[in-house]
């Protein structure tokens, strides 16, 4: 949601969607252009946030409509926010960030009962890492969804993603 008209605009985030049984929290830096226009996490179609879960979860989360793919996580303890409410930005680039506005990430982990870890999607996310590593027993770098993070395949990005979902139990070993 665009609430300013100055040379960089400033943008409201969107809410968390977590379930009372959150156990990993996923918190990227802020929507995209795309996201914030369908007011979905992650809905820039070159994303692999969602092909990334479907292929962790063994479900076609992609083909699904957005509230029935946000069910489906949730109900697997996965959780999703941004570490800014708000912020400035030309276009959709972490770099292009400004005047960002922290969301009140203590605030939601202590009405967590079941968090077990925080992982961050991204470098930019991961700069608050200090924050979040003392609100989770757990706490973890990803490599980032973006289309923008080129330098890693998917394959790789899946094996990253992959450890952290089995070492908090959102997946089986064997999955």
């Amino acid at each position: 949601m665009l609430v300013s008209t100055s040379s960089s605009p400033q943008f409201l985030g969107l809410p968390p969607a977590i379930a009372p049984h959150t156990r990993l929290l996923i918190l990227g830096s802020f929507p995209s252009r795309a996201s914030l226009q369908a007011q979905q996490y992650y809905a820039h179609p070159r994303n692999q946030f969602w092909p990334l879960l479907a292929a962790l979860f063994d479900e076609d989360l992609t083909s699904m409509p957005y509230a029935t793919r946000l069910q489906a996580v949730l109900r697997r303890g996965l959780g999703i926010w941004d570490v800014y409410a708000a912020c400035e930005r030309q276009g959709s680039m972490d770099a292009a960030i400004t005047k960002a506005q922290p969301n009140d990430l203590r605030a939601l982990a202590a009405g967590l009962p079941q968090l077990r870890a925080i992982a961050h999607n991204g470098g930019e996310s991961a700069r608050l890492m200090r924050l979040t590593c003392s609100l989770a027993p757990a706490c973890h770098r990803l490599p980032s969804t973006s289309p923008a993070n080129a330098s890693w395949s998917f394959a790789r990005k899946l094996e990253a993603w992959r450890g952290v979902f089995i070492s908090h139990g959102l997946i089986a070993a064997d999955a």
